[in-house]
């Protein structure tokens, strides 16, 4: 009788999984709630086997020692990060897709007349390149009983102008209190004194363009009375900063896609989809009844959905490309902006809505309330303790995991292995190790500090706007985010180098059996992690070029002679043609683009396959281009990661 080795038969875990993944994961439909039920508590289960070996076979004895207070330290916070997707795991068993319902209750006031409807948005220091592109998207709305409203905080005279020009309406207020939240309620009560008020609202950040059927698809949900406020994806034409920085935009979408393709459908299933302030419609009588937008965080979207579920009103969500933003295309402010959503949670959990408390919300909102919390309070402090761990034990000698070669790959490879497959199963492939890992390194100390601030002080908090737009045609290093990291990955390498070459002074020589291998192993890891989180720090040009782009055959005429190519890319002020050159940079004449006409267009720079144009488009030949861009329906940007192309993509960008 043959006898496997105990390594070899430690694979046979890892390998039913892998088998299951090839050949049945495929053959399951991930809408399906049982198949999605049994596969992610699979997972659940495996990983509290996991949790309960760490805590029983890999930890220091219990005393007053290094290794003790750093192994059961980090153990307890992947406890944490254990019950934090178990119940992300549970809310996500569930899922609801509500295209049908609105292809079913599309005009359901008929044969009444259509319900008046105010567009609002909010603005407060963005440029007029981003705001005109929203007041464009918007006046393209198909709806019959629709008033555009620009709620302008930072009461600019060019901007009351603009709103002049297009023949939509100007809301200033001469005091700037609570913020976006304070803009909306002044531009709701002002509404709610008119003779002929809006029975719902839409809200829309002055960043985002809505789609020409946004709100024909989102107010067909409203058929049911007690549904308050309706929820549609945010999609951005251009990628965030971890996308564009490494170059994989067309094969990695961009980190808030889970969110709104896999975690809201799964909130609503349960009932308990939350609102995202911008790309959402509310119905007016619910808001006034709640009195009006809430101010006690700066999360006011999430706040205002709990309050509307205490008096008994519903969110529901329309998993459908109906609008289409600029993501954050710095990497401070992709920072910022998640330490704001972070700051707002914790003062929710603080104020009035802790999962704990007594406040008349049901069981599925406070555990959804509990899902969030977890999530910001473990999964950012994880992400560094796992740097810090393996530094200590090459540096200072402290085994945080005491186990062996063949424990590890028994207990924690099919674990890691079922959850993996398992989330790339329903949600078409998202969940890459390495760039998940390093997105959470990006924030991870300004959020873990944001979640403190906002857990443990109480009164407001100060924050920052986002900025949009601006220059960004030059590469920029942050330094001041970069260093952390290259003093890390020092330490890691030298941590690596050092105890193998001499008695360094801070080493005690540690000796763990397999436990070297296993923290030499997860520092290599270490350093790919903290290697692109540097890459990332290093700012790549961008330019004006919305990601959904359907290549179109163009003609450049120039001295009269029509030269015929491809449309690569299309920007407001200028294009990418693919096709037999010939022509030197300046070469003026006018570009035809289908559906817009001939714009006057001269050569910047020749391309490989073609060449660059600029171009001066007349007012009504911009709006056709932003209308081009920006309002079909359609979603912009990749929606599925691609490993092979990911993998390609990548390694272009770390060699370029």
């Amino acid at each position: 009788m043959l006898l496997l080795s105990p390594l070899v038969a430690a694979f046979a875990g890892a390998a039913f999984i892998v088998g299951l993944r090839l050949t049945v994961f495929p053959l399951l439909n991930p809408m399906k709630w049982y198949w999605r039920a049994l596969l992610l508590g699979t997972a659940t289960v495996l990983s509290w086997r996991y949790m309960a070996w760490r805590f029983t076979e890999t930890l220091a004895p219990l005393d007053w020692t290094a290794d003790a207070l750093f192994s059961w330290g980090f153990a307890i916070l992947e406890a944490l990060t254990m019950l934090s997707s178990t119940i992300a795991f549970f809310i996500l068993s569930r899922v609801k897709e509500r295209s049908a319902e609105a292809n079913q209750y599309s005009e359901w006031w008929l044969p009444g007349e259509a319900p008046r409807v105010d567009v609002f948005i909010t603005t407060y220091n963005e440029p007029s390149e981003v705001l005109e592109r929203t007041i464009i998207g918007a006046t393209e709305i198909r709806y019959p009983r629709l008033r555009i409203f620009i709620l302008d905080d930072g009461a600019r005279n060019w901007v009351r102008q603009l709103c002049e020009l297009y023949e939509i309406g100007y809301l200033a207020r001469s005091d700037k209190e609570h913020a976006k939240a304070g803009n909306i309620n002044h531009a709701l009560r002002v509404r709610a004194r008119d003779p002929a008020p809006p029975v719902f609202v839409a809200v829309l950040d002055a960043d985002f363009v809505p789609h020409a059927d946004f709100i024909e698809r989102t107010l067909a949900l409203f058929h049911e009375p007690d549904v308050a406020l309706v929820q549609t994806p945010q999609h951005f034409f251009n990628p965030d900063p971890i996308q564009h920085n490494l170059g994989i935009s067309t094969a990695y979408p961009d980190e808030q896609r889970h969110f709104f393709d896999n975690v809201e459908p799964a909130r609503d299933a349960w009932g308990i989809a939350i609102c995202c302030g911008t790309s959402s419609v509310m119905r007016v009588r619910a808001v006034e009844q709640i009195g009006w937008i809430p101010t006690q965080s700066v999360t006011e979207d999430f706040l205002l959905t709990l309050k509307l579920a205490e008096n008994g009103w519903q969110t529901a969500y329309l998993n459908e490309p109906l609008t289409e933003g600029l993501a954050p295309e710095g990497l401070k402010e992709y920072i910022t902006q998640r330490g704001r959503w972070c700051l707002g949670l914790m003062q929710i959990v603080r104020g009035s809505y802790s999962p704990f408390g007594m406040r008349g919300l049901g069981l599925m909102h406070r555990i959804g309330i509990l899902d969030s919390l977890l999530y910001w309070l473990s999964t950012f402090p994880f992400r560094l303790a796992s740097l810090i761990c393996p530094l200590l034990y090459w540096w200072f000698g402290i085994t945080i995991v005491n186990a062996s070669l063949v424990e590890i790959i028994s207990y924690y490879v099919p674990y890691y292995l079922m959850v993996l497959v398992s989330l790339n199963w329903l949600s078409k492939g998202l969940f890459v190790p390495l760039l998940n890992d390093t997105a959470q390194l990006i924030a991870a100390w300004p959020i873990s500090r944001a979640a403190a601030l906002g857990l443990l002080t109480s009164g407001s908090h100060k924050f920052s706007v986002t900025a949009k737009g601006g220059d960004r045609a030059k590469v920029v290093v942050q330094w001041a985010l970069m260093r952390p990291f290259l003093l890390l990955l020092a330490l890691t390498i030298g941590g690596l180098i050092v105890p193998l070459n001499s008695d360094f002074v801070f080493n005690t020589s540690p000796t763990a059996g397999d436990g070297t291998a296993i923290v030499m192993f997860w520092t290599l890891y270490n350093i790919l992690v903290l290697f692109v989180a540097v890459v990332v720090c290093i700012e790549r040009p961008r330019y004006d070029r919305p990601q959904r782009q359907i290549p179109e055959p163009i003609t450049l005429v120039i001295q009269g002679e029509k030269h015929r190519g491809w449309l690569l890319n299309l920007g407001r002020g200028g294009a990418r043609i693919s096709g037999p050159s010939g022509l030197s940079a300046g070469a003026e004449g006018k570009l035809d683009l289908p559906g817009i006409g001939g714009v006057d267009a001269h050569v910047a720079a020749t391309t490989r396959d073609g060449y660059r144009i600029k171009f001066s488009p007349t007012p009504e030949q911009r709006a056709k281009i932003i209308k081009k861009l920006h309002t079909e329906s359609a979603m912009p940007g990749a929606d599925r990661g691609n490993i092979l192309q990911m993998i390609r993509e990548l390694a272009r960008a770390l060699t370029s």
